[in-house]
């Protein structure tokens, strides 16, 4: 509760730093998909910033899916479905995303859960054999969570919602990003970015801390032990000038600079870690043998989960569940110190992280501020061990669970459409590097040539190019991971393929023949390559560049010269990395755009003849571009194909389908069930029997009794058409009776509404009579038409009034209503119209100014008026304000229809 608390004085702080300018603008959510729980946050218009509360009022939900007797569930429903039925409940899906069936996270996942029968798809990905006839591949169980968490914050908020940014770990590789954006695709998400858990959390520190942000970078050390893994990264803040459309802007910067990970460090071990202790515990009080029973397993694990929970708080804590195996109970008795013992190994890892993060920063963020993150982080033993590592007491000022869903939402916000939010340059850091591969005949014999695209700890999103300028024929090259040195060896066994990609390039010589002559210097074959805001490299394009130089006449006759240097202004931005030897020291991108323009320069015809007469053409120096064709081949896990797509779609999209069909059916029982007792309770009171006909009572009474008994007898294996069958013939039959009823009660209160609207209307009346031109020649604001109008519009509606009374108190009460409530507003909308026509024009009337008079060549002013008169006349104007204000005062608002009567005003 105190972090709710904090959390909702924090978002009401952050108002200004984002909002909507456009009011039709779509809402964004973002999706903090873990291993264990998944939450959403949202902004939309008037909601800035807030978590999805589930079905359950929750803010975080179990990742689970399961399914049972062809019904689909979620959350907290999925996990009571897994406690009885493990093998139908999927969980943990994080740790297989992306990954070969022969990976070693893949292989440990079965050990831990032997229930599930898991096989290797065609493609070697990992897929649950549900049923004979059903399979599915972890990007499919993802992708129904990710819809499930669309459609929370679509329930939520009422609109459709289409765009999204994921949280993932850091430590993903190029397979696991592209199938997470696989499995949004699935769920019919448009993924604005997949960004790293702990900058996500990075942002949410630093949004709130804007004004800490100055020109002197300061450094923070986030430390988040989820469920499955421990992230440290060290971030740098401080304020950075960008150039933005030629202007030059001072913005606030978030900067990785360091990271360290452990994949398997996380709350779960600790969870089975104790788990095996309680099964010791059972067995040896001959308890039997539970390993060999699924549904005990489950039973096991989430009552070590609780007591985990438990102990972070309290030093000691019975584990007890009823009927554990053979109908026999289990209790045992746990205390802080058994788990810490248990898990004695794991505390020195946790130092082992940050140190990592420490050293890839390369000795940077001294004096850095530690922020815990995660839940698993409140252990006790984590935090000390924390503690030691970082020789500070870690700092507990986010919200551990929910500082990455809301980072990440604020940075959907800056990404989509019809949103303003106040700048925070973010600059993530690449974890694995990539280098680029290629052989190069050197004095008869290939030689291998190796060059780094992306170093350990490079900044993106960012451009890189690669130059090849020994190539005269079609090559090839490969992207692969490279320079792992930094890197543990149990962790190198879980990025996976080190190999990414291979590019072969066709049409070089032809390039290269097409664009010759004396005027023409090859500049190499330049390959584009773009590490974008998700993390995932893409070749942008390959293409030959040569530089041309040319005078001035023929540049202007020159096409393809024209075309050229257009194409070049496009690609200027772009950071170049030329090629080089072994020996040559590695070019910055942003000096190598330098180097190669001075070069340019220093070459240049029109700096040599700057001295010639200048009748004489200048020389000029244009870029000629030819594209190269290339196609490129993944190499490590490759990514579904369109037949694979479609498939997978069809699977999600006849599963959504069959739980619409069931909901459907669900609500219209509910109704009928509903609407039945309802109604039965209705017609046994006399005030709506009063309504209807002793026939028409007895009716509803034996129709409500027959669907009682059917519902209860065949009723709940109906179909849907059956239920609102029978709906539609119960509403049939009692609407006339309900309408009636609430007209009855609804009458007298539009009575007395409209009789005040005459009073206000007659008060309004003298007053404006004492306005015309006849009876006050000083203050003519209305007409003797207009006051005799209104005077006439009242005395009508009086008289139809008590008419339409008299006439409604001869009738019975089940008889047709002759004095309905719409008919009375009606009344009052026609009478409020012609007097707020008078107000109005009273509200814009100004007196007229006293004449001149002339007098042959002097002009004769009125005397000004004694002072006895002016405090006359200014007590006159002040009374007749109150007047004009006691009349506006006294307008009465017409009734709306009350719900009942919405509900059936249609018949």
């Amino acid at each position: 509760m105190i972090y709710l608390k904090m959390y909702s004085v924090l978002c009401l702080a952050v108002l200004p730093l984002l909002w909507s300018h456009n009011a039709d603008a779509a809402a964004v959510i973002s999706i903090d998909f873990g291993s264990e729980w998944m939450k959403v946050g949202i902004v939309s218009p008037g909601v800035p910033m807030e978590i999805v509360l589930n079905k359950e009022s929750k803010r975080k939900t179990p990742a689970i899916v399961a399914f049972r007797d062809d019904v689909r569930t979620f959350g907290e429903d999925a996990v009571t479905v897994g406690v009885r039925f493990p093998k139908n409940s999927y969980k943990y899906l994080l740790d297989l995303l992306g990954k070969p069936y022969d990976h070693p996270l893949v292989q440990a996942y079965k050990q831990r859960y032997p229930y599930y029968d898991i096989v290797a798809t065609e493609r070697g990905t990992p897929q649950f054999v549900h049923d004979e006839n059903t399979r599915y591949t972890p990007e499919e169980l993802v992708a129904q969570l990710l819809a499930k968490a669309k459609e929370f914050a679509e329930i939520n908020h009422g609109q459709q919602i289409s765009e999204c940014v994921i949280t993932i770990p850091g430590y993903f590789n190029q397979a696991e990003r592209r199938a997470m954006k696989e499995a949004a695709a699935l769920a019919g998400l448009n993924v604005l970015q997949l960004i790293n858990d702990y900058t996500a959390i990075a942002i949410n520190y630093g949004i709130f801390r804007r004004k800490e942000i100055n020109e002197t970078a300061w450094h923070a050390l986030f430390f988040d032990m989820g469920a499955a893994s421990t992230k440290a990264a060290l971030v740098e803040y401080k304020n950075v000038k960008i150039k933005d459309k030629g202007y030059v802007e001072t913005v606030p910067q978030l900067q990785v600079i360091g990271v360290g990970f452990d994949r398997t460090l996380g709350g779960h071990e600790m969870t089975l870690r104790l788990r095996e202790h309680l099964i010791k515990a059972w067995e040896e009080n001959g308890g039997g043998d539970v390993r060999a029973s699924p549904r005990a397993m489950e039973k096991l694990l989430k009552e070590s989960e609780r007591v985990k929970v438990v102990l972070s708080a309290n030093t000691e804590h019975y584990a007890q569940i009823e009927s554990l195996l053979d109908d026999k109970d289990f209790k045992h008795l746990v205390t802080r110190a058994d788990l810490e013992a248990l898990c004695s190994d794991l505390w020195p890892r946790v130092s082992g992280v940050i140190q990592r993060a420490i050293a890839s920063a390369g000795g940077s963020g001294s004096g850095a501020r530690v922020i815990l993150a995660g839940g698993a982080s409140r252990v006790p033993a984590v935090q000390e061990a924390l503690r030691n590592a970082a020789g500070t007491e870690p700092s507990k000022s986010i919200n551990a669970d929910e500082a990455a869903t809301m980072g990440a939402v604020y940075r959907a916000a800056s990404l989509a459409s019809g949103y303003k939010v106040a700048a925070l340059n973010v600059r993530d850091a690449v974890l694995f590097p990539i280098q680029v591969v290629f052989s190069r005949n050197v004095d008869g014999t290939d030689k291998l040539i190796k060059r780094t695209l992306f170093g350990p700890m490079n900044p993106y999103p960012q451009k890189k190019v690669i130059t090849f300028n020994k190539h005269t024929d079609d090559f090839s090259f490969t992207v692969n991971y490279a320079e792992l040195d930094h890197i543990p060896s149990e962790e190198l066994k879980r990025i996976g393929a080190l190999n990414l990609t291979q590019v072969a390039l066709k049409g070089v010589s032809e390039a290269l023949n097409k664009n010759t002559g004396d005027n023409v210097e090859h500049k190499g074959i330049k390959a584009h390559f773009n590490m974008d805001d998700s993390g995932i490299l893409n070749l942008v394009n390959v293409e030959f560049v040569a530089e041309k130089t040319v005078t001035e006449d023929e540049d202007k006759d020159s096409t393809l010269s024209k075309i050229g240097s257009t194409i070049s202004k496009l690609f200027g931005s772009d950071s170049e990395l030329p090629e080089k030897t072994d020996e040559q020291a590695e070019e910055k991108p942003q000096e190598a755009e330098k180097n190669n323009t001075a070069k340019a320069n220093e070459t240049t015809p029109d700096k040599q003849n700057a001295t010639e007469p200048e009748s004489k053409p200048k020389p000029k120096l244009v870029v000629l571009k030819e594209p190269i064709a290339h196609e490129e081949k993944i190499l490590n896990l490759q990514p579904l194909d369109s037949e694979q797509f479609k498939s997978s779609k069809a699977k999600i999209t006849q599963l959504n389908t069959i739980d619409r069909k069931r909901v459907e059916r669900e609500t219209a029982l509910n109704n009928l069930e509903a609407f039945v007792v309802d109604a039965q309770m209705k017609v046994d009171m006399d005030e709506y029997a009063q309504c209807g006909t002793p026939e028409e009572i007895e009716e509803i009474k034996k129709l409500c009794s027959e669907v009682s008994e059917w519902l209860y007898d065949d009723g709940y294996d109906a179909p849907t058409e059956m239920y609102e069958e029978k709906i539609n013939a119960l509403k049939e039959k009692t609407n006339s009776i309900f309408y009636k009823h609430w007209e009855h009660r609804e009458r007298p209160d539009a009575i007395a509404a409209m009789r005040s609207m005459l009073n206000s209307s007659q008060e309004f009346l003298k007053v404006a009579k004492n306005m015309t031109k006849e009876s006050n020649p000083e203050k003519d604001v209305f007409t003797e038409v207009e006051i005799s109008v209104l005077e006439k519009k009242i005395e009508e509606s009086e008289s139809w009034l008590a008419q339409s009374i008299k006439e409604q108190k001869a009738l019975k009460l089940n008889e047709d209503i002759k004095l309905t409530v719409d008919s009375i507003r009606e009344k009052m909308a026609n009478l409020d119209r012609e007097v707020k026509y008078l107000v109005n024009k009273m509200k814009i009337w100004r007196p007229k100014k006293p004449a001149k008079k002339e007098n042959a060549t002097e002009t004769v002013v009125e005397p000004e008026a004694k002072e006895e008169d002016k405090k006359e006349q200014e007590e006159n104007a002040d009374a007749e304000t109150e007047k004009e204000e006691k009349v506006e005062e006294t307008t009465t608002e017409i009734p709306k229809l009350g719900d009942e009567h919405a509900e059936h005003s249609e018949l």
